[in-house]
């Protein structure tokens, strides 16, 4: 891995599974940093195209979003960045096909989870092509002042307590993302911030390890001293340990591992992550700490004093002249939106709808006047509250009989009911049976999903075949084949049942 820096303020990415926050909050870092283009070039969601709305400072900007993976690089050839934000159970196979896109420079997987045995064939594949994966299990990375990834860093106002929107002299690498923010605060309070942090995942099997991220800090001219945080289980802080007694390490390292409170229990202990399992003596943290600390690094007595520890070698770094700290300025301010200002007071907005009718200013909703308890402990029914609705008062009873028999006469199954409805009617206008279907054929639309044309086909078959409806049904059921109905598809057996079996039929074939 080694090299030098993953991120730049031209770096571009494509997010896979669209999440509208941390889009969002990406493009509002990209714009508190001052960046002229947004970090995110498009969004992969399988299955649909088109473009989502989101907002770049307090301009609304289409962001495309594409099917796949294959044609997202190739419309964003610049976008060297892939973000996953699959789940575990898909995670693994999204990865492969981004790491195999020739554009795909860095990925990294959000999710937790992901089988061991994919993520191995995932790390092999990368390291034979030059590839670098962050993750799984990361909330992923962020170069100051220039690009982060998704939720890295937290909220606008943590990133700004931080000093994220600058570049600062700090290389950062962690295990945990949570304790990234922890420690981007605490390094911000005692330095000049970071230049660059990673949190390389949880998981037992990491993409990339603390040292490969070391190594590549100690390449970057601006990086001046690298803070690492470790924890037990595992065995990747020894290969830390061997980069420094090698000298391949040659910036002040300040480093601490996690956990040394797993000695207090009697059994093996299991923290958070995955990959925070006590083991072996050389897997628990004091074992760690000690040998970081013979091999060069400034290694606290506990956590509590690992701040210090920052804030002394920074000290020590800027009275010899090898950094000099960043100058400070108010990042531009990024616009709220209006939900937020409105639920914390700091803007009114007038209503652009009043209703006559209800009301919920009170205790309890109100339909024209009458409380909601109301209606119900006086056994309202449907076409009660419709005339208060409609008519804003309580109608006699025969009116409100009159509004439900409406409502019954028109309910069906489905949304298409103009046919059904109108054979209904004619019916009870004492119609004869003809006229009855006609009525209903007549008025049937299109969206009655085909059980018209259906019906048509099966009964002209029969016609040309000259079967008697007897016949055509036995035939239908022979066949396994429902017959077709109006609004409805009707089993055979109650077709065979119904008393107007044969009367309907003859007058269909007869028509």
């Amino acid at each position: 891995m080694a090299a030098g820096q993953l991120f730049s303020r031209t770096t571009q990415a494509l997010f896979y599974n669209y999440k509208q926050l941390p889009i969002q909050r990406m493009l509002d870092f990209d714009f508190l940093c001052g960046r002229e283009t947004p970090s995110v070039a498009g969004i992969i969601n399988p299955g649909s195209e088109g473009f989502q709305k989101l907002f770049f400072g307090q301009e609304e900007i289409a962001i495309p979003v594409h099917a796949d993976i294959e044609a997202a690089c190739a419309a964003h050839p610049t976008a060297d960045v892939f973000i996953n934000f699959a789940s575990f159970r898909s995670a693994a196979a999204s990865s492969m096909s981004a790491l195999k896109q020739p554009t795909i420079r860095v990925i990294a997987i959000i999710a937790e989870g992901v089988p061991e045995s994919d993520t191995k064939q995932l790390i092999a594949y990368a390291r034979a092509n030059n590839k670098v994966v962050i993750g799984p299990a990361t909330v992923g990375g962020i170069q100051a002042g220039s690009f982060k990834i998704g939720d890295t860093a937290g909220t606008i106002e943590n990133i700004i307590q931080c000093k994220l929107y600058r570049p600062g002299s700090v290389g950062f690498v962690s295990k945990s993302g949570g304790m990234s923010n922890e420690l981007y605060n605490t390094i911000a309070r005692v330095t000049d911030g970071i230049y660059e942090g990673i949190a390389i995942g949880g998981d037992v099997f990491p993409g990339s390890t603390l040292s490969d991220h070391v190594l590549r800090f100690n390449n970057i001219p601006q990086v001046k001293m690298i803070v690492v945080l470790g924890e037990l289980g595992g065995r990747d802080e020894y290969s830390l340990v061997e980069a420094l007694k090698q000298g391949k390490v040659t910036k002040p390292v300040v480093a601490w591992v996690s956990g040394t409170c797993a000695r207090l229990f009697k059994s093996e202990v299991q923290f958070g992550h995955a990959g925070a399992k006590s083991g072996s003596d050389m897997e628990s943290a004091q074992a760690k700490n000690q040998a970081l600390k013979d091999a060069g690094a400034v290694v606290p007595t506990s956590y509590e004093a690992f701040e210090a520890a920052i804030k002394e070698t920074y000290d020590k770094l800027v009275g010899e002249g090898k950094i000099t700290p960043i100058k400070e300025f108010t990042p531009p301010p990024i616009p709220e939106d209006l939900n937020i200002a409105i639920k914390s007071g700091k803007v009114r907005s007038p209503t652009h709808i009043i209703s006559t009718i209800s009301d919920d200013r009170g205790e309890e909703p109100c339909y024209a006047g009458v409380p909601k308890s109301t209606i119900i402990e006086n056994g309202y029914g449907v076409g009660d509250v419709i005339s208060l609705l409609w008519f804003k008062r309580s109608l006699p009873r025969y009116c409100t009989q009159f509004i439900e028999i409406c409502i019954m006469l028109c309910a069906d199954h489905g949304p298409c009911v103009s046919g059904a409805h109108n054979s209904i009617v004619t019916a009870r206008a004492g119609k004869d049976l003809v006229s009855c279907l006609v009525s209903g054929l007549l008025t049937i639309g299109p969206r009655f999903g085909g059980a018209i044309d259906d019906a048509a086909r099966h009964f002209k078959d029969a016609y040309d075949r000259n079967l008697t409806p007897y016949e055509f049904v036995e035939s239908m059921k022979k066949k396994g084949i429902r017959v077709p109905g109006i609004g409805h598809r009707i089993g055979i057996t109650k077709i065979r049942e119904s008393s107007c079996y044969k009367s309907l039929h003859a007058h269909i074939f007869h028509l």
